[in-house]
């Protein structure tokens, strides 16, 4: 083994820088152990060489470094790219459209050079030719090398200036745009034309079936009207018209008279005609709606009232008491029917009225079926008019078989024979 210059070895000679660096990084970079306390407080302890610790902070300081950089380059070096980016695309462009006007330029040229050698050919093969013709044929050769001469001064122009834009290419483009322009507004104009024409036949069309509609609904309507006027005395007596009939009739939705009919509301800048045919038609519709929905109708075939609506001399005890419905004649086992579609809310007895049906026919009107001697529904059960729903019987407070029918409205009883006539 030898020495050199105080290092036991050659190895030692080389390796010498790296041991120094090594020192230094061990004296600043101590090995350590790590705690970590975790959000559940749990404790985590490992050891941290000198190496792993110098690697880890060499990697923070790394990327702190390159997130500087970066945002360097961000800041500072994006717009002159995007400068140098858009001079490039500037650059294209002319590019393009100098090849282009070159182009325009050439085949202009080659036309006209070609014209020259016809002329030529006609100028001296021709011996028939009229000093007239002669002449002419000379000034469209003169015409024709002033051409060519005026599109080689352009031709070496367009190469020896890079900024240069021919004259004939800017016309060109311009005529062209002219003819495209002037194309399409005949276009428009014969569009325009024929638009006009079939918004006239609509507006004629919309103003027959408007004018058709709206008397269609008015007749419907008045129909409507003239059926509804057998009960409207009794109506206007509980505050109803046939508006606020058609408004009530038209919000209820059940699986008897389907879904709610929502009301049509149109933009106010419209022409006010469609608004009010919209009105009509709610009007119609609500009224349609009604009419199946009042209990209009005798709950038994054949009727024949016993005892009609008001005071009267009480049949058991002889009193004077308000009676709050009519009476019909029967038998036991009678069939009652449902003089509407409407929703059973109550079957049972009740006080006075013995074995009772009562049903929700919607817009605040219910009917009540008393004295029964069988139900043929059950609570919550849809009916329709004409569905049976008990037996004529004497239960409750009753002197023999009948029925005491009574129409409610907001569940207050009123005369309801208007409605059974």
């Amino acid at each position: 083994m030898f020495r050199f210059a105080g290092f036991s070895s050659v190895w030692a000679l080389i390796t010498a820088p790296f041991r120094a660096i090594w020192r230094l990084i061990v004296r600043f970079f101590p090995e350590r152990d790590v705690t970590i306390i975790s959000n559940k407080g749990d404790l985590t302890s490992y050891h941290q060489s000198s190496f792993w610790y110098f690697a880890r902070t060499m990697g923070k300081v790394v990327l702190v470094a390159w997130a500087f950089w970066a945002t360097y380059t961000f800041i500072y070096h994006r717009p002159m790219l995007q400068s140098r980016t858009r001079q490039l695309e500037e650059a294209r462009a002319q590019h393009a459209r100098q090849m282009s006007d070159l182009g325009t330029y050439y085949q202009k040229f080659s036309d006209l050079n070609r014209d020259m050698n016809v002329i030529d050919d006609q100028i001296l093969n021709s011996k028939k030719l009229t000093p007239a013709e002669a002449d002419a044929l000379l000034k469209k050769r003169l015409n024709t090398w002033a051409q060519l001469d005026f599109l080689q001064a352009k031709l070496s122009e367009i190469f020896t200036n890079a900024r240069y834009e021919p004259e004939i290419t800017k016309m060109s483009d311009l005529s062209l745009n002219y003819d495209l322009t002037n194309e399409e507004n005949k276009q428009l104009r014969a569009q325009n034309a024929q638009m006009e024409s079939a918004m006239q036949k609509i507006y004629d069309a919309d103003s027959q079936i408007i004018s058709y509609v709206t008397q269609l609904a008015d007749d419907k309507t008045g129909a409507l009207d003239k059926e509804l006027k057998k009960i409207s005395g009794t109506l206007a007596s509980l505050g109803l018209n046939n508006a606020a009939l058609a408004e009530r009739a038209a919000r209820i939705s059940n699986p008897t008279v389907g879904s709610a009919i929502p009301p049509i509301i149109l933009a106010q800048d419209m022409d006010p005609k469609y608004q009010q045919l919209a009105n009509k038609i709610g009007l119609w519709q609500g009224l349609m709606r009604a009419d199946s929905m009042l209990p209009v109708g005798a709950p038994v075939n054949n009727p024949k009232i016993t005892s009609a609506f008001g005071v009267r001399e009480d049949p058991i005890d002889g009193g004077t008491r308000r009676h709050t419905g009519i009476d019909f004649v029967g038998t036991v086992g009678t069939p009652l029917f449902s003089v509407a579609p409407g929703r059973v809310i109550e079957v049972g007895e009740r006080s006075g009225y013995g074995h009772t049906v009562e049903i929700d026919h919607g817009m605040g009107f219910t009917t009540l079926y008393a004295h029964l001697s069988k139900a043929n529904v059950a609570k919550g059960d849809w009916v329709e008019a004409k569905d049976v729903v008990g037996f004529g019987g004497s239960s409750g407070r009753s002197t023999g078989p009948h029925l005491h029918y009574e129409i409610r409205y907001n569940n207050t009883p009123f005369n309801p024979y208007s409605f059974v006539k």
